[in-house]
């Protein structure tokens, strides 16, 4: 039988606790992250705790096509991109984006105070992530996998490299 502790480790995250990680690549991307859900006995879900630095974005712009993604705003203000459209949002607020090309999006720090919010999102494996914006296309197996990135337009013919 498991301890308290054991419970404890396996069942609950502190989005206060642990260190962040910082992803940056200037001039747009600026967020610092952490895994609430990395090492629990979460299955079907997983979350992260993520600021974003004033006048930044987390991501490109992006679709999946298997997972569903959720975010709630915790703290400040900036604009969800979706679906070709610009909308405000705010602390309290809690996005729903459903897997598909229909809402392509990604969330950014318009303000001048960090953005924080926790990314929820379906563990659905394989994927398939579209960005439109660049034409990319990633495929991921799941999540530990190797994931392969390319430009639409360089896609092999089914033929290619066969007999």
């Amino acid at each position: 039988m498991p301890t308290p502790e054991d419970l404890r480790q396996r069942l609950i995250r502190n989005f206060h606790d642990g260190p962040l990680e910082r992803l940056e690549r200037p001039p747009r991307y600026d967020t610092q992250s952490r895994s609430l859900t990395d090492g629990t006995a979460a299955r079907k879900l997983g979350a992260t705790f993520d600021i974003v630095a004033p006048g930044k974005q987390s991501c490109p712009y992006h679709l999946h096509h298997a997972q569903e993604e959720m975010f709630v705003i915790l703290q400040g203000e900036g604009t969800l991109r979706v679906a070709g459209e610009l909308l405000p949002v705010r602390a309290g607020d809690v996005i729903s984006i459903p897997p598909g090309p229909e809402y392509p999006h990604h969330l950014l720090n318009t303000s001048d105070a960090p953005l924080h919010y926790l990314s929820i999102g379906t563990q659905t494996w394989p994927d398939v992530c579209e960005y439109p914006d660049s034409g990319k296309v990633s495929a991921m197996p799941g999540p530990s996998g190797w994931r392969l990135r390319q430009r639409l337009e360089n896609t092999l013919d089914y033929w290619d490299g066969e007999p």
